[in-house]
């Protein structure tokens, strides 16, 4: 039943639902209420006094807008609507005076603070500071914590607002923040001293309101105001994480959070966060020819001919990597099989089947977990894997949904029912009656480490299986950003990758850095870093990283999103799409495109549903019935959540956080 109520907010009449608070209320209306302390995605702690309003009728004292509710506000004598003032002079006073509050104690370190020109101390300030304050007693001051090499702490700056500790507990799901002591003596800090262990950590430098939390590896490099602003996706997972890229001059400053409720509402991880100085460290800026089993800088014109006379009449394999957006993979088939040769973007063995795309994609969406009364996961970790994905699982969990686990027991923030670790296990689950289950939404989501073995595509039948038995929407949790997007463009090999490149003379290796490539065949690596891939290659062609280039992701539930190109290549160094086009002419294949958008033309002509830019695209269910369940154990396909691939492996920032890791889950020895 609806429960809507008129409520008259400056003059306006709106029809809310009831059980909204006063300051959502009011946003419906488009009145700014000025807040520090709430947040709509974190529970409602109503201690800083900001988002006073005057209800009228009400106490002769301002109510605190985000913590009173619109069906607890009385009508008035006639039964007329509510009435609520955001700019009356008793408002005006109260904020002032709250305002005044807030400053007895910070310290007046702007010109030195990174939160300047994006601080809502400083805007709130700005509206409701007075000139001077009644105060002249000294400023208490706050020793700053340790959380770790990713959050900068000046703890003097805080005005104990809580969203750090009402974030890591409730949606990181770590329980290492919360204030102690009262009045003068109270200050967030973390339990016995501890850094914080969590890949999501970050976002609380976002939601700090001051500069208490700050970042930092950015600290003192820039000002919000000299940067550009690029709005792009990452590609640190397969999730499709809206982000904003900032760059000032041609080096990657930042990298933020956009909001997109659909896939990582205003969250992003760690490595999404802070991969952006791997960006500049060993980075391929030139062309490389082998002679004499050292490599050596040749130009573009020497390195082309050198990979044309190597692929021309020769058996030419392509290997597409994690990181390649569409359209590198598009250009990359079109060119490869023109010459008669075979292209795999599956590098990590996964069985996923080729002309299914409800078999690599499934049919949830990212939403669907949010209302699931009932979540399988089947071979994943999704708090290593999709980071976020996890905090949205858990959010559900909150909310009353029951989680079960097939595969290896660990630590995902929330409790689940473990059913087992083996192929058995999952079996065990099929064929059962789940009666009220049906009626309940739920989502099945089966993970890469479930694919990965010779039985890959028994399990992914099974779990089509247990989707169908339970009514359940089912969810393929990819782990590498490319490849959804190679997959529905056909870039694969009936076989997978050792019928791709069996017998192959010439592997053409398009950013595939997590493989090794046996000796025999000439290595033609077309990538941005010095990495594994780099170190094999007979000719290495210079690439654009994922923010030095646009292009097309489609995501892990199968949603096209487009990146925007946010820096320029280092050197050298060419967008893909280009190096592939100028190679296509050298062979006398020349690809029939010369640019981006005609590139794109064709790409989506052949696979229209590329077109349907940030939506959902719909899934023709078709169950898989192949194979019979092996005997294996389920392991997870990331060992190191902060090196998966060679921009995480070039950051210096990750590899101290892997280390960090390592010597936290290494075991504590007592003292004797």
């Amino acid at each position: 039943m609806s429960d809507l109520k008129k409520i008259v907010i400056d003059d306006m009449e709106v029809e809310v639902d009831g059980a909204m608070t006063l300051i959502q209320a009011c946003e419906v209306a488009g009145v700014e209420v000025p807040r520090f302390c709430y947040h709509e995605r974190l529970s409602i702690a109503g201690n800083c006094r900001m988002c006073l309003v005057e209800v009228v009728g009400g106490p002769p004292k301002p109510a605190a807008s985000c913590a009173m509710q619109v069906r607890d506000l009385r009508p008035g004598p006639e039964g007329q609507p509510p009435v609520v003032k955001t700019k009356s002079p008793m408002v005006k006073k109260a904020r002032e005076g709250v305002m005044e509050f807030m400053l007895i104690n910070h310290p007046l370190d702007c010109p030195i603070c990174d939160q300047g020109g994006e601080c809502d101390l400083q805007d709130q300030a700005v509206a409701y500071g007075l000139s001077g304050s009644r105060f002249k007693e000294q400023k208490r001051a706050v020793d700053d914590l340790d959380l770790g090499p990713l959050v900068s702490t000046t703890m003097t700056r805080c005005i104990s607002c809580t969203r750090c500790v009402r974030f890591t507990s409730e949606i990181a799901g770590i329980n290492q923040m919360g204030q102690t002591g009262r009045g003068e003596d109270a200050e967030i800090t973390s339990y016995l001293n501890q850094t914080l262990d969590s890949n999501l950590q970050g976002n609380i430098i976002d939601l700090c309101p001051v500069g208490a939390l700050t970042s930092k590896p950015y600290a003192f490099t820039a000002r919000p105001w000299e940067l550009a602003k690029t709005e792009t996706i990452d590609v640190m997972d397969a999730l499709g994480s809206n982000i904003r890229v900032d760059t000032k001059g041609r080096e990657v400053k930042r990298i933020l959070p956009r909001n997109h409720d659909g896939v990582n509402e205003e969250w992003i991880s760690d490595k999404t966060r802070f991969i952006w100085d791997g960006l500049r460290r060993q980075r391929l800026d030139t062309p490389y020819i082998r002679e004499n089993g050292k490599l050596r800088k040749a130009s573009w014109g020497e390195a082309l001919t050198a990979a044309a006379s190597a692929m021309k009449d020769k058996k030419v394999a392509g290997l597409i990597g994690d990181l390649a957006n569409v359209e590198m993979a598009y250009s990359l088939k079109t060119l490869i099989e023109g010459l008669g040769g075979k292209v795999e973007c599956r590098v990590d063995n996964a069985r996923l089947p080729t002309d299914n795309r409800s078999g690599y994609v499934g049919n949830a969406s990212i939403e669907d977990i949010d209302n699931a009364k009932f979540i399988q996961l089947i071979g994943t970790n999704p708090r290593v894997e999709a980071p976020v994905l996890n905090a949205r699982i858990r959010k559900a969990w909150l909310k009353g949904a029951e989680v079960g686990l097939v595969g290896e027991a660990a630590d995902l923030t929330y409790e689940y029912a473990h059913v087992g670790n083996d192929r058995a296990a999952l079996d065990s689950l099929l064929g059962k009656d789940y009666g009220a289950v049906k009626d309940a939404p739920s989502v099945v989501i089966v993970g890469m480490g479930a694919l990965r073995e010779a039985d890959g595509l028994a399990v992914l039948a099974a779990a089509m299986k247990l989707a169908e038995d339970t009514g359940s929407k089912l969810m393929v949790l990819h782990t590498a950003a490319g490849r959804v997007g190679a997959l529905d463009v056909g870039a694969v090999t009936e076989g997978g990758i050792e019928a791709a490149t069996h017998d192959a003379e010439v592997i053409f290796n398009m950013g595939a850095d997590e493989i090794d490539i046996d000796a025999g065949p000439t290595v033609i690596y077309m990538g941005s870093h010095g990495d594994r891939g780099a170190m094999r290659a007979d000719i290495i062609l210079p690439g654009a990283a994922y923010t030095e280039e646009g292009g097309l992701f489609v995501n892990t539930e199968g949603r096209p999103q487009l990146a925007q190109r946010a820096a320029f290549p280092v050197g050298e160094a060419k967008e893909n799409w280009a190096i592939l086009r100028a190679l296509s002419a050298e062979l006398g294949q020349t690809l029939p495109w010369d640019s981006l958008a005609g590139l794109r033309q064709a790409m989506v002509g052949a696979v229209p549903h590329l077109a349907q830019i940030d939506q959902v695209v719909e899934n023709e269910w078709q169950p898989l019935t192949t194979g019979t369940l092996g005997k294996a154990s389920f392991r997870y396909v990331i060992g190191d959540f902060y090196l998966t691939n060679p921009i995480a492996r070039a950051s210096e920032v990750m590899a101290e956080l892997s280390a960090n890791a390592r010597a936290r889950q290494a075991e504590k020895i007592a003292a004797e």
